[in-house]
């Protein structure tokens, strides 16, 4: 069966809240929501999930679709939302800049605050979400550049640095599942550092640290990242009918569809 990497990455990232029960799911991102739209169509039709305005609906809609033709089954206006965020009935799958080996988050700047290199969003509502809530991560350029070598440029979310929470990391810090495009990693490591749980097709463990700014933990018998199954990707057909997920990456994973 064929796949393309962007598949293979949904299918991975689906797996973030397959076991979260009845919460608000939300995938920022093109890739991340698709795959909270499959992970509520296969595995957890107990999450809800929005059409990225205000409505909750019954099927989950992809990048680009409108809620105009589908079953609508509450209206979600900000207040509902922060109310659920604040509640901690929520996980995000984000898509940061940089990551450091804390964990620790950027979308804010690249360079030195006063004088940036470049500019993007700002902190935006990373702060309060990883106070409030768990939150998973995706990147598709997994490289020195995106997981850095000190700290990030500028904390826009926490981690598990305890220098920041002077000495202690608090207990309610709940950080989930790592994407890249060469592998799946968690913070499962010793002192919640990251840890490479499985590696994508044709992807060796050395290539994704080499491509690390820090030192990764590792699984013992490292498995390969299962490949979508058929009603994965049938799912996939169903969220994402305009098949925004060819256009996000380039490159396949050795074995994968070109």
């Amino acid at each position: 069966m064929s796949y393309s990497l962007a598949e293979l990455m949904i299918a991975a990232a689906a797996q973030s809240w397959r076991d979260d029960g009845e919460i608000m799911g939300t995938g920022i991102g093109p890739l991340p929501r698709i795959a909270v739209g499959v992970c509520k169509t296969l595995y957890n039709p107990k999450l809800a999930t929005t059409d990225g305005e205000c409505w909750y609906t019954t099927e989950p809609l992809g990048p680009g679709q409108s809620s105009a033709d589908v079953e609508i089954e509450g209206w979600i206006p900000y207040d509902r939302v922060f109310s659920t965020l604040w509640g901690g009935k929520r996980h995000a799958m984000v898509a940061p800049v940089q990551m450091d080996r804390f964990g620790q988050t950027n979308i804010s700047v690249i360079g030195d605050h006063k004088k940036p290199k470049s500019a993007m969003l700002g902190a935006r509502g990373f702060p309060g979400n990883t106070a409030s809530h768990l939150n998973s991560f995706m990147f598709t350029n997994h490289s020195t550049r995106s997981f850095v070598s000190g700290e990030v440029d500028y904390v826009c979310s926490p981690g598990f640095n305890p220098e920041r929470f002077g000495g202690k990391v608090p207990s309610w810090l709940a950080l989930g599942r790592i994407v890249t495009n060469l592998c799946v990693m968690d913070f499962g490591g010793p002192d919640n550092s990251i840890r490479v749980i499985s590696l994508h097709p044709g992807v060796t463990f050395e290539e994704v640290q080499e491509n690390t700014g820090f030192k990764l933990a590792r699984l013992d018998n490292l498995p390969v990242t299962a490949a979508p199954t058929e009603a994965e990707l049938e799912a996939m057909n169903k969220v994402d009918p305009k098949n925004v997920r060819s256009k996000i990456l380039k490159d396949n994973p050795p074995g994968a569809r070109a």
